[in-house]
């Protein structure tokens, strides 16, 4: 399986600026690198993070056809999993090169992939996997649900570790150029919220343009990316540099 683990593939978050490129983001060789394990006429499934909202997913589905086909990759199909045909397009899975794990609020896309149990599904899996946003967070074995909507940092109730596919063992937080200054609930997002749940834990905070990439080999972070353990936030890698991460 080949992972490439996002923040954001396509552009910057809560940014109105009029990107440079079309299609993927060629940031720090994410194009190149899908350029060199992309098959002909790749079958690709996009798997949303809003199951219920098919008017949505039937938008992005035809947006990601045309920035896929612009960044120069060959398709034959981009089908589509939400609640019209979940559990079907899940046991379909192996019959796909190309996966794409949707953005969105994390507890629900990690509800919707244990519904269609998309986890087993993945096991032997040897396509091509992009996570965005949430997809990316729901990729590791034990997600970091990072509180975002108002409430869910005071919620007692609020689960911020759940099983996620297991595609990873890395914990990413997207956007954060984005998000570093955000509240929430009253507390600094960062440094109040996951600081404080970072004890024993390895948080992966990614930039838009920056991912991970992980082959059988091992992974790497591409571009900037900032490393949160223990309390503290220290950046560990810059744009155009590769960061090797621990086995």
């Amino acid at each position: 399986m080949i992972l490439f683990l996002t923040s954001s593939p396509i552009g910057i978050y809560r940014s109105e600026e009029p990107l440079d490129y079309s299609g993927f983001n060629p940031a720090n060789g994410m194009v190149e690198e899908l350029h060199r394990f992309w098959v002909k006429d790749a079958r690709c499934i996009l798997i949303s993070a809003f199951p219920d909202d098919h008017e949505t997913n039937d938008r992005m589905r035809n947006d990601f056809e045309e920035i896929i086909r612009d960044t120069g990759l060959s398709i034959s199909c981009l089908d589509l999993c939400d609640t019209r045909n979940g559990r079907g397009r899940a046991d379909a899975l192996h019959s796909y090169d190309f996966v794409i794990l949707g953005g969105g609020h994390v507890p629900t896309e990690n509800a919707f992939f244990k519904e269609i149990g998309l986890a087993e599904r993945f096991r032997g899996y040897q396509g091509i996997v992009m996570g965005i946003s949430a997809g990316t967070m729901n990729s590791a074995r034990m997600v970091y649900a990072q509180p975002e909507l108002p409430g869910e940092a005071t919620d007692p109730a609020y689960q911020r570790f759940i099983p996620g596919l297991a595609l990873t063992e890395y914990n990413l937080l997207p956007h954060y150029n984005a998000v570093k200054n955000d509240r929430l609930d009253g507390m600094r997002l960062m440094e109040d919220i996951t600081c404080g749940d970072s004890f024993g834990h390895t948080f992966y905070a990614i930039t838009d343009g920056s991912y991970l990439f992980q082959t059988d080999e091992g992974a790497q972070i591409r571009g900037e990316a900032y490393m949160i353990r223990d309390g503290k936030i220290r950046q560990i890698c810059s744009y155009g540099d590769i960061c090797p991460l621990p086995v």
